[in-house]
């Protein structure tokens, strides 16, 4: 393996005059630095990263902390934040929580160990432990998707309070009164600002009766919740997913009960699949602009690790959208 010194014997220059052009440092002449380009070149010269990192104090390297990677909503994120990183010259590494405390914990560690400049974190909960570990450590992070009540951080999500509220006002449109919201783990926010905007819609409508499910974010989660709403008499006639994945469980729990959709049961769902997961979309959603949410949290940490504004915590909350489908329409039993 070639050494900066092999390189600067090479060009007929200095180690220090290799290092000038590598760091693109301090003057140096245009043929020089040819001569120095051509070296590296030849020998395959790869400048040791951590070195530099080390003597700079910054190893260019973000992490995305996730949830649930296996979630299209999630994936798109991601994208966001690889694609706006790699052009400011930064890398991501990518974990996967599973919406476990623990496993968040242990990875911020490891995180932390490794010196990245940055956190981009989805938290498993709502709990302020994680946020106050990379504070304490002064580590600059941002907090994405969800909010962490009572803690003023930068985050980017979108208004899933009022996303929810679109939705189950469309159902109650349609003429739906018995509408039954199938929620993510209550200890999250996003599940507790869905179950809020059902609440507020109902409320407005002057409906007292709720039936709200606690569940997993997951297709096993939807599909329980889905089953115990049907067991009750009289059953629902319209679910609302309070994601994609709780909507996939969701339509099997109904499949498997002989209900059609949308001529027996509407079912809606927060979050979108994106167009390669679905030959003809079907379901009556509230969309969210992931690949956005994860290019300006992106920025925004960005600007932190630069050292601009002026260092007052900001929250960017994106407008969602909703998309009406095939999958909800007036009940089959219009009876309250």
């Amino acid at each position: 393996m070639s050494t900066i010194g092999d390189v600067a014997k090479r060009a007929g220059v200095s180690a220090m005059t290799v290092s000038r052009v590598i760091n693109n440092s301090g003057y140096i002449s245009q043929e020089t630095r040819e001569r120095v380009e051509q070296a590296i070149a030849e020998l395959g010269y790869v400048p040791n990263a951590l070195a530099r990192s080390l003597r700079f104090k910054q190893t260019k390297t973000l992490a995305l902390v996730l949830t649930d990677i296996t979630n299209p909503f999630f994936t798109t994120i991601a994208r966001g934040v690889e694609d706006t990183a790699s052009e400011q010259g930064f890398s991501v590494i990518f974990c996967n929580t599973d919406e476990s405390k623990d496993d968040e914990s242990e990875y911020l560690n490891v995180l932390v160990q490794k010196q990245v400049d940055g956190v981009l974190l989805v938290p498993a909960a709502s709990s302020p432990a994680s946020v106050a570990f990379l504070h304490e450590r002064g580590v600059p992070f941002v907090v994405l998707d969800r909010r962490i009540p009572g803690v003023s951080v930068d985050t980017v999500r979108c208004d899933t309070d009022q996303g929810a509220y679109q939705l189950v006002c469309h159902l109650l449109d349609l003429g739906h009164r018995r509408i039954a919201i199938l929620s993510g783990p209550a200890a999250v926010t996003t599940a507790a600002d869905r179950v809020s905007g059902y609440r507020r819609a109902l409320a407005e409508a002057g409906i007292r009766e709720e039936a709200v499910y606690y569940g997993g974010f997951t297709v096993e989660g939807g599909y329980q919740m889905a089953r115990q709403a049907l067991a009750v008499t009289p059953r629902p006639t319209a679910l609302f997913a309070a994601n994609n994945f709780i909507a996939i469980g969701a339509l099997r729990a109904l499949h498997e009960a002989g209900l059609r959709v949308p001529e027996d049961m509407s079912v809606v769902a927060f979050d979108d699949l994106p167009p390669a997961f679905v030959i003809a979309p079907f379901l009556t959603v509230v969309g969210q602009p992931a690949y956005d949410m994860g290019c300006q949290a992106t920025l925004l940490l960005l600007d932190r690790l630069a050292g601009k504004g002026d260092g007052e915590p900001q929250e960017i909350i994106l407008p969602t959208e909703l998309i009406v489908r095939r999958s909800s329409a007036p009940p089959c039993d219009p009876t309250p």
